[in-house]
């Protein structure tokens, strides 16, 4: 059972077989490229490959061009998720476009979306929206961010329970 707070939400596909999926975060060089190489690996484990186009972008310039961070990069690795050739870019208004889920990390990166997208929520969720309603204190909400507290094992924990749970929500 998904958490009240996506149930509430209807998702607006557009007549496209293909679902086209984007996880932001701030800097596009931890959580955000994870849940992209964390979700291509469950999709392609699912063999539904074929239906989705998957990656991942920054609210902020920051780290624009940068590869993935090292740790982020090892923690994935040591579950055998390849990540090789990401460089950090910054999601833009096209982008939001031509997707049909937006998908952040955060509250502050859903607030930095905004300056980007405008008021337009319609396709934005919190990756944490898709977790089950057990255990109780994740659903919807934040992904903790392992460039800060440098536990890149939670973060990936996290990350792999939302995008099992997105993966569930989209029928797979």
């Amino acid at each position: 059972r998904l958490c009240c707070h996506c149930l509430s939400m209807p998702v607006f596909w557009n007549n496209r077989a293909m679902k086209r999926i984007m996880f932001v975060c701030h800097g596009n060089i931890c959580r955000s490229p994870m849940a992209e190489f964390i979700m291509k690996e469950l999709v392609r484990k699912a063999f539904a490959s074929d239906g989705f186009h998957i990656e991942s972008s920054a609210t902020s310039r920051e780290e624009v061009g940068n590869p993935i961070y090292r740790p982020a990069a090892y923690t994935l690795s040591m579950h055998d998720i390849e990540c090789e050739g990401h460089r950090a870019r910054q999601i833009t208004l096209d982008d939001y476009n031509n997707c049909d889920m937006v998908i952040v990390m955060e509250d502050y990166n859903l607030r930095n979306l905004e300056r980007i997208i405008g008021r337009d929520r319609e396709k934005v969720w919190k990756l944490l929206d898709f977790v089950e309603s057990e255990p109780r204190q994740l659903c919807g909400g934040d992904i903790s961010d392992p460039w800060y507290h440098g536990n890149f094992d939670k973060t990936y924990n996290e990350i792999m329970a939302g995008c099992r749970g997105l993966l569930r929500y989209l029928g797979y």
